[in-house]
């Protein structure tokens, strides 16, 4: 049976999730507070973490960094009723895997639970071989970026949007193809979401007298090119 942790202050929709979840065979817990939430995410095993932005005592935001920063992998969807673009970069930035905004239908929520489970199943394939591009290296095994023999601390998604591109060197990938690649096809962020995290990335790995690792085509997407 997989395990869902409800990270929700508002009692009466932390209850109708969870409802709905134990109706879909899940085996759920609902905790109220940020505190209690990032104890319990790193206390136990969970297959999903359903966290509110907006949490007594911690953000939900700073919670899902705290999570990331234990190490944990476990698929998180942020909900909120906030939903402009800075807010979905923001969670997306603390490391959640995806983004739904209230209110929403619990058709979509399922659907979201099932996909970010697919997404980490699959991101547990065998590790690939370190990834080299001018004075970057990019080792996917232990999850490092150097720049000149020099760590880089990458979040999650910049640091699985440089994969990406190193990976599809001299190919020119579009926002769409980097969403579905990065974000998964079925994440609900828009695609101007690309353009913040690669302006990110810019800003920690480029120098700014030397032409940037990243190229930009214009109307169709970016490019890393040998």
């Amino acid at each position: 049976m997989k395990r869902i942790l409800i990270v929700e202050d508002e009692r009466n929709f932390a209850r109708f999730m969870e409802l709905e979840l134990m109706h879909q065979g899940y085996a759920v817990t609902v905790v109220g507070s940020g505190q209690e939430g990032l104890e319990t995410a790193t206390r136990d095993a969970w297959d999903a973490i359903l966290l509110d932005a907006m949490l007594p005592g911690m953000h939900g935001f700073e919670v899902c960094r705290r999570i990331r920063e234990a190490g944990l992998a476990t698929p998180v969807i942020i909900l909120t009723a906030r939903y402009s673009v800075t807010d979905r970069v923001s969670g997306l930035d603390s490391g959640a895997d995806d983004y739904l905004s209230k209110p929403f239908a619990i058709e979509e929520l399922l659907a979201r639970i099932r996909a970010v489970m697919r997404r980490s199943k699959r991101g547990t394939v065998e590790p690939q071989e370190a990834v080299t591009y001018r004075d970057l290296r990019l080792d996917p095994v232990i999850r490092t970026v150097s720049k000149a023999g020099v760590p880089l601390d990458l979040t999650k998604r910049e640091y699985e949007l440089l994969l990406v591109l190193m990976n599809h060197r001299d190919r020119v990938l579009s926002r769409d193809m980097l969403l579905d690649l990065v974000w998964g096809y079925d994440c609900e962020v828009e695609t101007n979401v690309v353009d913040v995290y690669v302006r990110y990335l810019r800003n920690k790995i480029d120098d700014p007298a030397q032409r940037s690792y990243i190229q930009t085509v214009r109307g169709i997407g970016y490019v890393i090119r040998s």
